[in-house]
């Protein structure tokens, strides 16, 4: 397994961690509330997020032989597309 984390500075990580989570729901088994979500990918990733005041804090965990720049973009790219006002959004991923 590979293991993302980024913290992705933004005062509205409740709200695109709920638009995301909601987003996926319909394709995807997801938890959330307004602080934390988990979303189970199809190929065995898992994404958690954790949302406070200032902050979306993502770890993103991809099994071994899947594309995790891949599955890197998936996500940042489907936070931007809820950030329009403020995207894009900084994402320093980095190995957990």
């Amino acid at each position: 397994m590979s293991v993302s984390v980024a913290r992705v500075p933004t005062h509205s990580a409740s709200r695109y961690l709920q638009q995301l989570a909601k987003h996926w729901s319909h394709k995807m088994t997801v938890r959330y509330s307004a602080e934390e979500g988990e979303i189970d990918f199809p190929n065995g990733a898992r994404l958690a997020m954790r949302a406070d005041s200032e902050t979306l804090d993502v770890v993103l965990t991809v099994p071994e032989g899947e594309d995790v720049a891949r599955m890197r973009e998936v996500v940042s790219s489907h936070l931007d597309r809820f950030a329009f006002r403020e995207a894009p959004l900084t994402f320093d991923w980095r190995e957990g």
